[in-house]
């Protein structure tokens, strides 16, 4: 299914090839972030929105430097600065994260977006933009899972794992929404080069 481990282990690695070559600012922190895997840019979100104490989706430098560093990123404060001047559009000494998201995440193009999106539909059996454990039940066959068949884990414990997969490591729960799920495979995208691929990739996971 979706975890793919190979996929993960390739763009870590390109990722870090990368960043040796790289100067731009942005690049550098996107490929910081890949590097660990197809989660990473959205464990970043996480990070952010738990220091969003005002719930205003907003950080200002500080805010967003202390956020890099819990995060274990390494950059240093020019470099930040440099990040937070690009997407500080207005001058206001805020920036949006749901946009500073969108741009970090790897570009992908229309033809990835309305295959990820179909299986996410497929995944939202009640439609409302979020996917639980129940909505897998009718989708996922958790009885395939050799954790299931040795009798290590309940059904319901293969849900949760599924869902992990697109979970931030830092803050699971349980619910992913169509941001996460987009955010989790931009990043799996990264890592293949061809639309043909990615759409036969997503097909075959996904049974589309």
């Amino acid at each position: 299914m979706p975890g793919t481990a190979r996929h993960d282990r390739e763009m870590a690695i390109q990722a870090k090839r990368n960043l040796s070559k790289t100067t731009d600012p942005v690049e550098r922190l996107r490929l910081q972030c890949l590097a660990r895997g197809s989660a990473g840019i959205k464990g970043l979100g996480r990070v952010f929105r738990i220091m969003d104490d005002d719930n205003s989706r907003t950080l200002d430098f500080k805010e967003f430097v202390k956020g890099l560093n819990d995060y274990a990123v390494m950059i240093d404060k020019e470099e930040a600065q440099a990040i937070f001047q690009i997407f500080d559009k207005d001058g206001s000494g805020t920036i949006d994260f749901d946009e500073f998201l969108v741009t970090l995440r790897p570009p992908m193009s229309n033809a990835r977006k309305e295959i990820i999106m179909q299986a996410f539909r497929k995944l939202d059996k009640t439609g409302d933009g979020v996917v639980t454990i129940e909505d897998l039940r009718g989708v996922y066959n958790a009885k395939h899972h050799p954790k299931y068949q040795n009798g290590d884990w309940t059904e319901d414990q293969v849900f949760r794992a599924f869902l992990d997969n697109f979970d931030s490591p830092y803050d699971k729960d349980g619910k992913v929404t169509t941001e996460e799920f987009m955010n989790y495979y931009a990043g799996v995208s990264a890592s293949i080069d061809t639309d043909v691929y990615f759409i036969v990739m997503m097909k075959n996971a996904w049974k589309l």
